[in-house]
């Protein structure tokens, strides 16, 4: 067995191509997204740079605002009250992590819940958990979107998550649930990772973990999603990118499986855009703060 390989790139350029056809008549008062950058990271900064890049390609107005590392807890929390009282802005997202000492949290919690696009806000984390209308957040989001795209059964699937983060794991585990999966979400102290990972019709690994997965972790046929981005440290591929599992070993065994560059990293984004243009829908209705 040779894995089917799951374009996420692919289906990222499809979502990004419909959205620019939805805003092309609204050039002159587009959709406004603002990402705060504390801090001089140069991941995070890659990162800042890829979701304006997406932005501006769709037609969304992008919005780039950078605090010294130096900045105080009360004036990252001043910048976004700013940005919530801001018409032409729609979207806020908070770019983690927060330099060392910061309350991810608070912080957080000032943006208001109809401009939360990243979906971690306690209100929309919570109307994820009940079931209500809200923002999701993106990475989840996109593994869904994948997983539908690709008419991988869920009603009555086993899902395994592997991770527990309020990013990736948890909120994943919730909509797996309420698409019908029975779920087992384990992390990187749970006992016999292997025993557990084996029983996943769908497995989806979040842990930080380069190359954790390997073959005789994965039940044969299985759907696995690799969510994980880590650079290679050594070797002839030092310096390029393999996600949480390895891809050559496990793609002999699984049905499906995401690559790492090109999988869930695409979607993510692609995730983050429609919820900012879904924003920018619910606030021209006349959505309210909560």
């Amino acid at each position: 067995m040779t894995a089917e390989i799951m374009n996420g790139s692919g289906l990222a350029a499809k979502l990004r191509e419909d959205l620019r056809t939805e805003l092309a008549p609204f050039q002159a008062s587009p959709p406004g997204l603002a990402v705060v950058l504390v801090g001089a990271d140069p991941a995070s900064a890659v990162y800042v740079k890829h979701k304006i890049r997406a932005c501006e390609e769709v037609g969304i107005r992008s919005i780039h605002v950078s605090l010294p590392a130096t900045a105080t807890q009360e004036q990252i929390a001043a910048e976004i009250r700013r940005l919530n009282a801001a018409r032409d802005v729609h979207g806020i997202l908070v770019q983690l992590p927060l330099p060392s000492g910061m309350d991810t949290l608070a912080a957080l919690a000032e943006i208001d819940p109809v401009k939360d696009v990243d979906g971690f806000g306690a209100l929309n984390q919570g109307r994820l958990v009940s079931g209500l209308p809200g923002f999701r957040p993106c990475t989840p989001a996109g593994v869904m979107h994948m997983l539908q795209a690709g008419n991988v059964p869920l009603a009555g699937a086993h899902a395994v998550v592997l991770g527990r983060s309020l990013i990736v794991g948890k909120p994943l585990a919730t909509l797996l649930l309420a698409a019908d999966a029975s779920v087992t979400v384990c992390h990187s102290r749970s006992a016999d990772i292997g025993a557990l990972t084996r029983l996943a019709d769908i497995l989806v690994v979040a842990v930080g973990r380069a190359r954790m997965i390997t073959a005789d972790m994965v039940k044969p046929g299985a759907t696995v999603i690799d969510v994980g981005i880590n650079r290679v440290q050594q070797g002839a591929l030092a310096g390029s990118l393999c996600g949480d599992v390895d891809f050559e070993s496990v793609r002999r065994v699984a049905a499906r499986l995401t690559p790492v560059p090109g999988g869930v990293g695409p979607m993510t984004i692609a995730m983050l855009l429609r919820n900012t243009v879904d924003a920018w829908h619910r606030q021209a209705r006349g959505a309210h703060r909560g």
